[in-house]
């Protein structure tokens, strides 16, 4: 299976150049659907033959994830309350606790880096790991999946998920991310699907437009234009993908020929930057939260493992009354070490989805980093020098992408040439912009 001669895909560019010696080709997904719904059932296990469901964190009044005999009831992720009792009556609803589904991941994690060094989480419940190399130390590709069926094992009876079913785990085995993901989507529960390098082709052409990752826009137009299949992406010219959607149209239409294999990138990078505040009075005003923010970042970037590196993901998350507990994320545009850049989109979330009740201990955590510092430097020529900077890198970023989309980017800039000369065509020349 893995080793086959034929000339494989290039890679898909990373994101973090702290991650480029963290690369595995070959990938094992591994699933855990419904991953709250089972950290719940962990706390009332009473509950596991019940109609069970959780409700949506960012809002109440919603149902999270379902459980399957709340599904044949006609109960359905996404149903406001009422709907959902009034199908079905019996029905025991729990509020979302982020938190306790977090520390339960990351618990998984740290079990699954035993088996190998390049760990990538995509989102709660889902995981890649890098099995480059694991063929001289377990074998065959089953023989893999079968070590990592039995750290999963270890780790639901040690205490992690001592409640949580082997039979809801799915694993898919595959090169690259995508084939790995698609393969566990079609294993069975407590399964496993193997993908050959022969059957890759074959396999990801036959499966819906639907599992590539996509904004909904996309995925409409898409499906009006009747592509149904990876297959009938695949055929259309790549030009006229990419001119219709630009750079994502690129990697859409990369992942459905095959020309690309997305690998799992490890991270390696300082251990999660950590500040906590436990008022002594509960509180519920949004105005001394947001300023708790800021007090709480400015004391994260004063940490010593923060000096070289700028913030990529930095999360919120708060204890409440009554055991409840609270979460956001914010994923930043650009990698930073400003406070206001890091704690506006925060803000932002804490307006959208404030706490529900009054907090009792907030805390603030640096979770992904990258290389490099965006604060002014001893030897800076002048104050501007960073905002200079900053203005260059976005100024890279809109003309990659349209070079991506239009194949040339159509920006030029004025060079003297020949300063002195009588004629104005001779003093000046028109060159490509290339920031």
């Amino acid at each position: 299976m893995t080793g086959s001669n034929k000339q494989r895909p290039k890679y898909e560019r990373g994101a973090g150049i702290a991650a480029r010696t963290l690369r595995s080709e070959l990938a094992v997904c591994l699933w855990f659907p419904q991953f709250a719904l089972h950290c719940e059932l962990q706390r009332h296990h009473d509950f596991a033959a019940r109609p069970t469901a959780v409700l949506a964190a960012e809002d109440a009044r919603r149902l999270w994830q379902v459980s399957p005999i709340a599904r044949r009831a006609g109960v359905k992720p996404s149903m406001t309350v009422s709907q959902a009792v009034g199908l079905c009556p019996s029905l025991s609803l729990w509020e979302a606790d982020p938190v306790h589904y977090d520390e339960q991941f990351s618990n998984l994690l740290v079990v699954l880096s035993d088996v190998s060094p390049v760990i990538e989480p995509a989102e709660l419940g889902r995981v890649y790991i890098g099995v480059d190399g694991m063929e001289q130390l377990h074998g065959s590709p089953q023989q893999q999946v079968d070590i990592i069926q039995q750290i999963v094992a270890t780790w639901r009876q040690t205490g992690g998920g001592q409640e949580m079913p082997a039979s809801s785990v799915r694993l898919g085995w595959g090169r690259g991310k995508f084939t790995a993901w698609v393969a566990a989507t079609r294993a069975k529960p407590g399964a496993v699907v193997i993908i050959s390098d022969e059957e890759r082709a074959d396999f990801t052409a036959s499966q819906p437009v639907a599992l590539l990752q996509m904004d909904p826009d996309i995925h409409r137009r898409l499906w009006q234009l009747g592509i149904r299949q990876l297959s009938d992406l695949a055929r259309l010219p790549e030009l006229a993908v990419v001119s219709q959607f630009g750079k994502t149209g690129h990697r859409l239409w990369s992942l459905a020929a095959g020309e690309i294999v997305n690998p799992v990138v490890g991270r390696e990078m300082p251990e999660p930057i950590v500040a906590t505040i436990d008022f002594p009075n509960p509180v519920a005003d949004h105005g001394i939260l947001a300023h708790a923010l800021d007090r709480l970042i400015e004391r994260a970037l004063r940490h010593p493992r923060r000096a070289g590196w700028r913030i990529l993901e930095v999360q919120a998350r708060a204890q409440q009354e009554n055991s409840a507990s609270w979460m956001i994320t914010a994923i930043l545009k650009d990698p930073t070490a400003h406070r206001d850049h890091i704690a506006e989109p925060l803000k932002v979330r804490l307006g959208h989805t404030p706490p529900t009740r009054p907090v009792e201990t907030l805390t603030v955590e640096f979770t992904m980093f990258v290389r490099g510092t965006d604060e002014l430097q001893l030897f800076a020529r002048d104050a501007n020098s960073s905002a200079r900077a900053g203005r260059r890198c976005a100024l890279r970023t809109a003309l990659r992408e349209i070079r991506a989309r239009y194949r040339h980017s159509g920006l030029y800039q004025i060079v003297e040439v020949q300063p002195r000369s009588r004629l104005l065509e001779r003093r000046y020349a028109l060159i490509d912009y290339d920031p």
